[in-house]
């Protein structure tokens, strides 16, 4: 099998005075996948971030790249870690060759080829040319992920990539990564942002106070996750005791509707039931819990849904 694209056993990260800002985390990332990387601001995701591409040292534990020791590996990613920095008064296509030209392993004759095709693979050929500070807020992450592609990336970490982004700058920056994606990059994107997360990744890990207290892939956290049945209906208590007496779980009541978890009972036999007993059903529905839902279950707090 093909090793991971990032693997981590143990990573921890202790600061002076005994903080503990990354306790013992296991990361498994599949090459090919989208990663969100999810969890409240200062839950250690961005410390995370930065040990795995060698800016801070850990205190304990390992990490590698497609299994190779990580600071071996780092010429096969690109990265963008709290926010893009340019010089304001140079132009797209200017700052993205200086910074070309800071990579001791690119090939200089090439680098006004390969900054036309990041800049066009970012749609910003039309804006080349204008300054970096004319920019907008999306732009400037759009030309920060295409100096993450000046060199073929088999592997792109994002620290928060729609951070202070409008709608469309989100919309922008979420499209250009299931557009990387799909070429076979795999995409590590840290986040705090529960929709965009939901929109464009195929696994999912959960941080916590510095710890990693979920991981899996998309679909099997939605499955794990409990459904329940919704009845609305005028009788409310003739419904409840029907589900009751079904066995189902956490029964609720409120003003024309009850409710429970539906568990592996079958939704048709459920609504059979409900029939048989002359309950008036005005509708019926099985509802999975959306992700904040899950989120809040395994953290016991919320996470910012904004998009």
């Amino acid at each position: 099998m093909n090793a991971p694209a990032i693997a981590t056993r143990g990573l921890t990260k202790r600061f002076p005075g005994g903080q503990v800002a990354v306790d013992g985390v296991d990361l498994a990332v599949p090459g090919g996948s989208v990663y969100g990387f999810l969890g409240p601001n200062g839950s250690g995701k961005t410390t995370t971030i930065r040990m795995l591409l060698g800016l801070i040292t850990p205190t304990a534990g390992t990490s590698t790249l497609f299994g190779d020791p990580a600071r071996a590996a780092l010429t096969r990613v690109g990265a963008l870690v709290e926010g893009p920095a340019f010089y304001p008064w140079l132009s797209g296509t200017a700052n993205l060759l200086r910074l070309d030209a800071a990579n001791p392993a690119a090939d200089a004759a090439t680098a006004r080829r390969r900054t036309a095709e990041a800049l066009d693979r970012v749609g910003l050929t039309a804006a080349a040319g204008k300054r970096y500070k004319a920019y907008s807020l999306g732009m400037r992450q759009r030309l920060a992920i295409a100096g993450t592609l000046l060199s073929r990336r088999d592997l792109l970490v994002l620290d928060e990539p729609t951070n202070g982004l409008d709608p469309q700058g989100t919309r922008e920056v979420r499209a250009l990564i299931k557009d990387v994606a799909a070429d076979g990059t795999t995409v590590f994107v840290s986040s705090h942002l529960l929709a965009e997360v939901e929109q464009m990744c195929t696994h999912i890990g959960v941080m916590r106070t510095g710890r990693l207290v979920a991981q899996s892939s998309l679909g099997d956290l939605r499955s794990a996750a409990t459904a329940r049945v919704e009845v609305d209906t005028p009788d409310v208590t003739a419904a409840a005791r029907v589900l009751t007496d079904l066995g189902l779980r956490d029964v609720t009541r409120a003003a024309g509707r009850a409710g429970a978890e539906i568990g592996t009972t079958a939704p048709e036999h459920v609504s059979d039931l409900l029939f048989r007993a002359g309950v008036s059903i005005r509708g019926f529905q099985v509802v999975r819990p959306s992700l904040e839902d899950v989120f809040v279950g395994l953290t016991g707090e919320g996470f910012d849904v904004d998009s």
